[in-house]
């Protein structure tokens, strides 16, 4: 047989030669003899450890965490809420911008010396001079005007206060 080198110019060893130099080593491990079990030649198992679940550095990695998230819990809910309270009072002054510009604009009317009179016409009956007023009334949506009159009220001539008045002298007399 054949000997392929290798290129670190090591030559393939046939098996006996390398038991005989493992041998010949100083620094060979001491080869471990087997140890017969006597309880039937049945070898007992045992089970390697098993690794803990937490290690004592994710035990403190997970405790540092934790008062992190405690520590910083109550200043970003203290955030939000101030973000929430100033959303709010942005939201409140442009209500407050619109409804003074929509006040502005109604002022600005009053300056039309027309619109003065018109509003003082249909508010105030007004009437410039040299015209003549007139009201027109319309019957079906016309009032009564005493509420006396209504059949099955009560007619009196005193104010309430007398009413009031009798009725205390009433209950002093029984």
């Amino acid at each position: 047989m054949q000997q392929r080198t290798r290129p670190g110019g090591r030559g393939r060893e046939a098996p006996r030669a390398r038991a005989a130099t493992r041998q010949n080593r100083p620094n060979a491990r001491p080869t471990v003899a087997r140890r017969a079990v006597s309880t039937g030649g049945a070898a007992l198992r045992t089970r390697a450890p098993q690794p803990r679940r937490f290690t004592s550095r994710a035990v403190v990695l997970s405790l540092v965490l934790l008062v992190l998230l405690l520590a910083y819990a109550y200043p970003v809910r203290v955030y939000l809420a101030q973000e929430a309270e100033i959303a709010a009072y942005e939201q409140s002054q442009e209500r407050q911008a619109a409804k003074v510009a929509e006040m502005a604009a109604r002022a600005r009317k009053w300056d039309d010396p027309e619109y003065v009179i018109s509003q003082a016409r249909q508010r105030l009956h007004m009437v410039l001079p040299g015209e003549k007023p007139y009201v027109v009334v319309d019957p079906s949506r016309a009032q009564t005007a005493d509420p006396a009159d209504v059949p099955g009220a009560e007619k009196t001539s005193r104010p309430w206060y007398g009413k009031l008045w009798s009725s205390v002298e009433a209950a002093d007399k029984q």
